[in-house]
């Protein structure tokens, strides 16, 4: 069981993993949350879908003088130094990191990423799903503000306190 770790979410712009519009990070030590951090981000490229928009709300206006990437990266990047990364659907959130860093020409640390979904699919049997807000309520955990990258950042760090 890893009691130390950061849970990540990232929120995308459009249909490019590159578009990161913004973060949500949650550092959990001994089996406490002990840091929040969440920043909107300048996506790139720099256009919103409509979907992506409809989902997590965030538009172009809300990011217009929003930091770039890399600028956010060094505030998280102090965080997160020697922790394992959570994410739900790693998948996704750590493609989006890969694809960002290069995009960039940012040197990738090579991350360690646990997977609260595929976690959950090995260890909590009969749920009707394994979205993010299903397995959090099943290990205690009420959403309530889904897809605002840090509600779901400390939905992930909940879900792995109690099965990872």
């Amino acid at each position: 069981m890893i009691k130390d770790f950061a849970a990540i979410d990232f929120e995308t712009a459009n249909q490019y993993r590159t578009s990161i519009c913004s973060v949500g990070l949650v550092i959990v030590r001994n089996g406490e949350i002990v840091d929040r951090f969440y920043s909107l981000i300048q996506p790139e490229p720099n256009f919103y879908s409509y979907w992506n928009t409809r989902v997590h709300g965030i538009t172009q206006a809300d990011t217009e003088n929003a930091p770039v990437f890399p600028f956010v990266w060094k505030e998280i990047a102090i965080r997160i130094e020697g922790l394992p990364l959570v994410a739900h659907n790693k998948a996704f959130d750590e493609g989006c990191l890969k694809a960002v860093f290069r995009t960039y020409c940012m040197d990738y640390p090579d991350y360690t990423f646990f997977c609260t979904l595929q976690s959950s699919r090995k260890k909590i049997k009969n749920l009707p799903n394994y979205q993010l807000h299903t397995v959090a309520a099943c290990c205690g955990y009420t959403l309530e503000n889904h897809h605002h990258a840090l509600a779901d950042a400390e939905a992930c760090a909940w879900i792995a306190r109690e099965i990872i």
